[in-house]
């Protein structure tokens, strides 16, 4: 449980968000209110050196400085700024500052009954404005102060002694700080060196770079909608509060209010400056999965125009399963090493053409020249040509700086770790933190430092033996899967067999039991980055069926060769083996065996064979792959042995292990011969890419899947009256587009015909993804939700279309409560014709995410528009990725 806590503390806020000195002197103190209350993360700013570092929660701070003359500013959101110099010489100077609540005035602009809101042209200003922010410096570095605090202060009862043995305690802090030094670099590349860690627990990845290289400048973070979004005025309200003067600019304060409250919104307060139209602060709330999360910025100067965020918090909270926790961040910056992007020295003047005189003479965006020259002017512009203007700029920028091996490459990250990161001791600690520790910090610090030593105490005094318990084989290891170790790359093991354990009415019981053997092999490249991977694998399967009495077995051996972008596969495979019908496995065993015992339906239906196959798969790169593989096989019918069943009434009968059809006579499920030849080409158009540490690596979900496959089978090579003859072709495409916040298409299409089909058997008829259960499936398009496993099942021209829409808001997340409790509402359309089928649809509802894991669908199928049946479905929230590969 020492995990559930570093857990929850990443998984809280991935958002956006820190100060590094050592010396003997400098200036300390509190900030408060007139009242004495103290003002948590208040900003300490040193103007003449253009840094500075956030207060504690107990409004204290401190301030490693050289002797000199210091103009000391603090920063509060709602509170006057207060400027003092100070001479430091030897030694810590007492600095203590008290606050008085801002005081806005309506003047600098008119405000009066029936006229619009001066909010709206600042915020239309500072939208146009947003991507110029982002692009105006070529590159800057900074030193980031990470410090994430959580507490535990609720957990279901029967829990509380087990946290207690694992060391978690109720209100108790545990707290995690990191030092790093990051550098942004245009359009997108991150590097972040790691140069100190300290961590509460077992989690030692502490890193800064997602608090603080998300900006509020961009359409989105985190998938919520900022206040400076592009289409921000379709999700927010805004009003103007009023104006003061702080460091010589005038900053308006705009209340942020969404149109419809609940996930994926802001609401609070965004503070503009006015001119530059660049954010001053901001005080923001929003919900993410029914976990209440606030965050506050402070910026400050650090060049001419340009305002950086020295201060970040983030207050993150909620309860999952009767755990209930508060998680604060602090994220500080400094020593900004800031480098201006040439081509966005000009500030023009922004005109907002709804509220303002557009001068005659002004000039409009003209594509016929560069928009590089276009910006090199002071002139005024309207927001909305200013807007065109950055836009195409981006794209020509961008168009310059794609070299060859970098096409399509959308971000870079690189991430290091000083090898003394953590090995820093106490005294680097006190001397490098901006922030003074908590009491209750300190405690938790104190109580995990001891409980370290205990634990590498125990851990001395058993790892041999500990090392050589985990070599030893043990009773239950081909069960529940283990790997045994040889050296030199080679390995053998048992799969997970669990599974395999079940009951079908052809078998009865049944076991089955897979092992592999593997060699590995791998090169590092001379870029010290990527690896060249080898590998040979002996993958055998055994099965057994107790009512049957039969044995199968099969066997593949593997080859796979991977290269950084490209790899190719071969192999292999034969034996006598039970399969289902459908290829793609439409029911999981122990469903089908939970169903036929409970409720006597055995909707499985399985054949047998005795097989070869070779088969090769290439990949070209990320975006292109084809397969090819050619089976020989012979096949039989097989018909059901068991009759067992924990259901007894006698008005239910096992159906037949011959699948229900509308075009298969008797003859498709005569015993065969085939010699069979697939080949498929995966395509993904428009496919973009990032960097991890050199390493490239693809992004799936912005680009289509389209594939295009063939099948053909040759009489010719099988001498058997019965040998399969037939040739089919397909396309499909699945893709999942995303519409705003929350608005989400998932669909999947695929279209096929046989070119012909003198002799097709069933086993090679087009089968659809069925289900007869009450279990939803596990993708939002990947089958459908009502339709028998095999009635449409075609050997004729088919078209099949699945799509699934999930809302932000639509029925019942009209109700704010709902939406803030991150459950979402979707709706399902699916459909099916084949040459010799009904028109099949189906229509659905569901709400998702609920209690953050499960999802309820109601939905009704129709055949030629009359209805079939209906029902609901159970699943798991359709974000959360299920698999039951080995």
């Amino acid at each position: 449980m020492r995990e559930y806590k570093c857990t929850i503390l990443y998984f809280a806020i991935c958002l956006f968000g820190i100060p590094f000195y050592s010396q003997a002197q400098g200036i300390k103190g509190k900030v408060t209110t007139k009242e004495g209350e103290p003002l948590s993360y208040a900003s300490v700013y040193i103007r003449n050196l253009e840094d500075g570092v956030p207060t504690n929660e107990n409004g204290e701070y401190e301030f490693r400085l050289k002797p000199g003359y210091y103009d000391v500013l603090v920063q509060f959101l709602g509170y006057k700024s207060q400027l003092e110099t100070v001479e430091i010489r030897e030694g810590w100077v007492d600095l203590n500052f008290s606050l008085e609540p801002q005081i806005y005035t309506l003047s600098t602009v008119e405000v009066r009954a029936g006229a619009e809101d001066p909010a709206l042209t600042i915020m239309r200003k500072a939208i146009s404005k947003a991507k110029y922010h982002r692009l105006q410096l070529q590159r800057y570095a900074m030193t980031v102060y990470l410090k994430g605090t959580g507490q535990l202060t609720d957990a279901p009862f029967f829990m509380k002694k087990t946290l207690e043995k694992e060391g978690l305690k109720l209100n108790e802090a545990y707290t995690s700080e990191s030092v790093s030094r990051i550098t942004f670099t245009l359009p997108n590349k991150v590097e972040e060196k790691v140069i100190s860690i300290r961590t509460n627990g077992d989690n030692q990845g502490t890193s800064p770079a997602p608090y603080i290289q998300t900006s509020f400048y961009q359409d989105q973070i985190n998938e919520i909608v900022s206040p400076l979004s592009r289409y921000a005025f379709n999700y927010y309200q805004f009003k103007y509060e009023g104006s003061f003067f702080d460091q010589n600019v005038m900053v308006s304060k705009i209340k942020v209010t969404p149109r419809s409250r609940g996930e994926r919104v802001f609401e609070g307060y965004i503070y503009i400056i006015e001119g530059l139209w660049a954010i001053h602060s901001l005080d923001l709330k929003t919900s993410l999965l029914g976990f209440q999360i606030s965050a506050k910025q402070q910026y400050a100067p650090v060049a001419d125009n340009v305002w950086m965020p020295l201060t970040h918090t983030y207050t993150f909270g909620g309860k999952i399963f009767g755990f209930e926790g508060e998680f604060k961040y602090l994220a500080s910056t400094r020593e900004y090493d800031i480098e201006l992007n040439p081509d966005l020295v000009a500030v023009p003047e922004i005109i907002d053409e709804k509220v303002q005189e557009i001068p005659q003479d002004l000039k409009k965006f003209d594509k016929s020249i560069s928009a590089l020259e276009q910006l090199a002017t002071e002139e005024p512009k309207t927001r909305k040509e200013y807007r065109k203007l950055i836009n195409e700029y981006e794209k020509e920028a961008l168009k310059e700086q794609q070299v060859e091996d970098k096409q399509g490459v959308v971000s870079e990250r690189y991430y290091s770790v000083d090898s003394l990161a953590k090995k820093r001791g106490l005294s680097y600690w006190d001397s490098i933190r901006p922030v003074p520790l908590t009491l209750k910090e300190v405690e938790g610090y104190k109580r995990d430092d001891s409980l370290a030593v205990v634990e590498t105490a125990k851990m001395s005094e058993v790892d041999s033996v500990a090392k050589k318990a985990r070599s030893k084989f043990k009773p239950l290891d081909f069960m529940n899967g283990s790997r045994y170790n040889f050296g030199k790359g080679v390995s053998v093991g048992f799969r997970q067999n669990w599974t395999k354990m079940s009951f079908n009415t052809v078998e009865g019981w049944k076991v089955g039991l897979a092992m592999y053997y593997r060699k590995y092999s791998e090169v590092k490249l001379a870029d010290s980055v990527n690896r060249e991977r080898k590998s040979f694998n002996i993958e055998p399967e055994l099965r057994y069926g107790f009512a049957s009495n039969r044995f199968y077995g099969k066997v593949n051996f593997r080859w796979s060769h991977t290269q950084p972008t490209s790899g190719q596969t071969w192999g292999i495979e034969g034996g006598r083996f039970i399969y289902q019908f459908n290829p793609d496995e439409p029911i999981q065993e122990q469903v089908n065996a939970a169903y036929s015992l409970l409720i006597r339906r055995n909707y499985m239906k399985l054949y047998e064979q005795d097989f070869a196959r070779a088969y090769w798969s290439h990949r070209v790169n990320y975006g292109l792959t084809y397969r090819v593989n050619f089976t020989v096989a012979e096949r039989r019918e097989l018909f059901n042995n068991s009759d067992y069943s924990y259901y007894r009434k006698p008005e239910r009968e096992y159906t037949s292990n011959r699948p229900e059809n509308l075009e298969a006579g008797a003859a498709a499920f005569q015993n065969h011969r085939i010699a069979k030849l697939s080949s498929t080409v995966e395509w993904r158009p428009g496919l973009t890419y990032s960097i991890r540490n050199g390493r490239k690596t693809p992004n799936y979900e912005r680009s289509p899947l389209i594939t295009m496959t063939y099948q053909k089978a040759f009489p010719d090579l099988i001498q058997n009256e019965n040998s399969s003859k037939f040739d089919l072709l397909e396309v499909g495409v699945k893709h999942d587009v995303r519409f705003g916040v929350s608005g989400k298409l998932d669909f999947n299409l695929t279209a096929g015909t046989f070119l012909n089909n003198d002799r097709v058997y069933f086993q090679d008829f087009k089968h659809f993804g069925g289900n007869r259960t009450i279990f939803s499936n596990f993708g939002p398009a990947s089958n459908y939700r009502f339709m028998d496993y095999y009635k449409y099942s075609t050997n004729s021209n088919y078209i099949s279309g699945i799509a699934h829409y999930q809302f932000r808001k639509f029925l019942l997340t009209q109700l704010p409560m709902l939406r803030f409790s991150g459950v979402r509402e979707n709706i399902f359309v699916n459909y099916l014709k084949t040459e010799n089928s009904p028109h099949y649809t189906e229509i659905g509802y569901s709400l998702d995410n609920l209690f953050r894991i499960f999802r309820l669908e109601l939905g009704v199928a129709f055949e030629n528009g009359k209805h079939l049946r209906s029902g609901p479905l159970f699943g798991v929230a359709t974000f959360i990725n299920v698999n039951f590969d080995d």
